[in-house]
């Protein structure tokens, strides 16, 4: 968070929404200044970085979740059966009241 503001360049892939140049422009504008953990603007809007929060705190699950089930030497196949889709979506499973709030923050 320390350092010089840079500017910014965004191009927009799709757009639901309809915004027009300015709009965009606004709104980019002020989700630099919602971001929890600095009392400054950030050059990133504050979405991407919780999203890179969400994405690390997820990482950080995944690897607590491997060193739990691999005591000792492992097989392959116990090496396989936690990258399955179903144990990664177990592995960041929160808790029901954790999902209501932002936990990463």
């Amino acid at each position: 968070m320390q350092g010089t503001s840079r500017p910014s360049h965004y191009h927009v892939l799709w757009d639901d929404n309809d915004f027009s140049a300015d709009e965009l422009q606004s709104l980019t504008y002020q989700l630099c200044h919602t971001y929890v953990r600095c009392t400054r603007s950030v050059s990133i809007p504050a979405p991407a970085y919780y999203a890179h929060l969400v994405a690390f705190r997820a990482r950080y699950h995944l690897m607590e979740r491997e060193d739990r089930s691999g005591e000792g030497s492992g097989t392959s196949n116990s090496s396989e059966d936690t990258r399955s889709p179903a144990a990664l979506a177990m592995a960041v499973k929160v808790h029901e009241e954790t999902g209501k709030v932002m936990y990463f923050a």
